[in-house]
């Protein structure tokens, strides 16, 4: 049995946190945020970057412990030519003034991903700002870039298999997720999505079984730390029951751990 730093919210329950223990958040509407005030859909971008750090920033506040954002997925590359080149640009820029701000925080930085696409200055400069931060342990940002949920998946298959030569059946999830690409955070309590739409767009697919959903249609440079606060007023709202019955989580009732659906 693979042993893993986290609980599966399909193996067992997991406890259920006042304040999220891991929040995972599709930043969308930079471009339509730009279009409406006649800017180039870059300048959306690059305004992004500032709603990243004060969300960065009230995470620290609040004691979230784990913060992963979409930044790049491995279907963006079917964007405008000029547009992915401005935002691998803006993720050197990004890396570049932001790393030392990151460290002095105390926050360990890991891009995520297939980064086999990226030029070599980019890779190298992931590099330096994960060895630089590897021993920080206030919170964990992680930067999903050329990522796909369904890639995540299938690296992890591949791992898995590697690992274990000449055996061909019998894994169990726990063998899997460990070589999950996320495989060392918890499974995110919260998934927000700005910009208005209502999909999860093949991020995260594994991690985010139970995870509770918050959409907003703010635009992702207007979300800052009273819209975080909002998203994470839902989540306290919401009955976290993990398949069991409401009648399970009363106070005072011993049953309260047993699994089934509701």
């Amino acid at each position: 049995m693979v042993r893993l730093p986290f609980t599966s919210s399909t193996r067992s329950v997991p406890e259920a946190a006042q304040v999220p223990r891991h929040i995972a958040i599709i930043m969308d509407g930079n471009g339509r945020w730009a279009r409406k005030r006649f800017m180039p859909r870059v300048a959306g971008h690059a305004k992004g970057v500032d709603s990243l750090r004060e969300v960065i920033r009230t995470c620290l506040d609040r004691g979230v412990e784990y913060l992963t954002v979409f930044a790049f997925s491995s279907e963006n590359w079917r964007r405008p030519q000029d547009e992915v080149s401005f935002l691998m640009q803006l993720f050197v820029k990004s890396l570049k003034a932001e790393i030392e701000r990151i460290h002095r925080n105390n926050i360990r930085l890991r891009v995520i991903g297939d980064l086999g696409r990226f030029d070599k200055a980019l890779v190298d400069l992931i590099q330096e700002g994960e060895a630089l931060t590897a021993g920080n342990t206030k919170m964990n940002l992680s930067i999903c870039a050329n990522y796909g949920g369904r890639w995540d998946i299938m690296q992890a298959v591949e791992k898995m298999i590697a690992a274990s030569p000449g055996v061909t059946s019998g894994f169990s999830e726990d063998d899997l997720a460990a070589h999950l690409a996320l495989g060392f955070s918890p499974e995110p309590d919260l998934f927000i999505r700005t910009g208005g739409e209502k999909r999860i767009s093949n991020f995260m697919l594994w991690q985010l079984a139970y995870s509770e959903l918050y959409f907003t249609e703010k635009l992702w440079p207007e979300f800052g730390e009273a819209e975080l606060d909002e998203a994470i007023a839902s989540y306290q709202g919401r009955e976290r029951r993990f398949g069991r019955t409401s009648e399970q989580l009363a106070p005072g009732n011993t049953d309260s751990s047993e699994s089934g659906h509701a």
